[in-house]
């Protein structure tokens, strides 16, 4: 129960930080500043608890920087560059089902694979609704699905890939939830950060209306930016990999019902259906292991 409690949260800050990064674009900031407001802010917010675990015992590192280097490539700067970055080329209902999709899907193919979950049929069945819900949440339609479009879903699936990657490796080296969100953070501040103000001159930032600038910094920076990975992380830490990856494609369901009050978007018929089948779904796949377990 408390698994599925800090993946409902995790959840609901996926949707969060998707709503205000259209509310943020629509108000003149761009894919990249929003990118290094998560990065830099989240990267700053955690250095005390990297420094405090350095001085502690330098040697978790040292001994397994292999490991840590490996958490840092899949959920940092490669993840936020293909997700930000697929947006230039797919539409935005694209963003609601692909790389979503590709979360819970991959996150239970390399659960099996690796750590040897079981593949059920109950499981199975449940990701299947959830990928039907996903599906009407987005209204994906044909004429969406262009070889452009294609360039970026490719991108979001791999960007889902590498999420669910960090799952397995943080389940399998069991390594600390908090820590783990403060080594990611840190390593984007080192490379996305330093990168944007080259490129950019941090022209965006500084153009943008002071409002819009520190909800950002808030939404994007301190509650999605730690947020996300904590929450994620101490999601695999109690539920696995397998089970943790179907809550990703709770997100964009929530994100439909919250653009309603922040950016007067109605939700459709199929929005709300979409959304009920993907909570459905969610709850057959999260809560098959306890039910056999029961059984057995």
């Amino acid at each position: 129960m408390k698994g599925i409690a800090v993946g409902l949260i995790a959840a609901s800050i996926g949707a969060l930080y998707t709503v205000f990064a259209r509310w943020g674009i629509s108000h003149g900031l761009s894919s990249p500043d929003l990118t290094v407001l998560r990065f830099g802010v989240a990267g700053l917010l955690t250095l005390p608890i990297l420094a405090l675990a350095v001085r502690r015992d330098i040697k978790q590192f040292t001994l397994r920087w292999r490991v840590w280097l490996l958490v840092a490539f899949l959920a940092g700067t490669p993840f936020g560059l293909l997700m930000f970055g697929a947006l230039q080329f797919a539409p935005a209902s694209h963003a609601a089902v692909f790389p979503f999709a590709s979360m819970s899907v991959m996150g239970m193919v390399l659960g099996a694979l690796v750590l040897g979950d079981r593949m059920t049929l109950r499981r199975l069945s449940g990701m299947t609704v959830v990928l039907i819900g996903l599906v009407l949440v987005s209204g994906v339609d044909a004429a969406s699905l262009t070889l452009r479009a294609a360039l970026g879903d490719a991108m979001f699936l791999v960007a889902g890939t590498l999420w669910s990657g960090f799952g397995i490796v943080l389940r399998k080296h069991r390594l600390d939830p908090l820590l783990a969100t403060s080594v990611i953070s840190f390593s984007a501040l080192l490379t996305y950060v330093p990168a944007y103000l080259f490129f950019t001159g941090g022209e965006g930032l500084l153009a943008s209306e002071p409002n819009v600038f520190w909800v950002e910094v808030l939404i994007q920076g301190v509650i999605a930016g730690a947020g996300t990975l904590y929450t994620y992380s101490k999601m695999v830490s109690l539920l696995g990999p397998s089970r943790a990856a179907v809550f990703p494609a709770l997100a964009p369901g929530l994100a439909a019902m919250l653009a309603w009050p922040v950016l007067g978007h109605v939700p459709a018929t199929f929005e709300t259906l979409g959304l009920l089948l993907v909570m459905a779904g969610l709850l057959v796949a999260v809560t098959s292991s306890t039910t056999q377990a029961k059984n057995s």
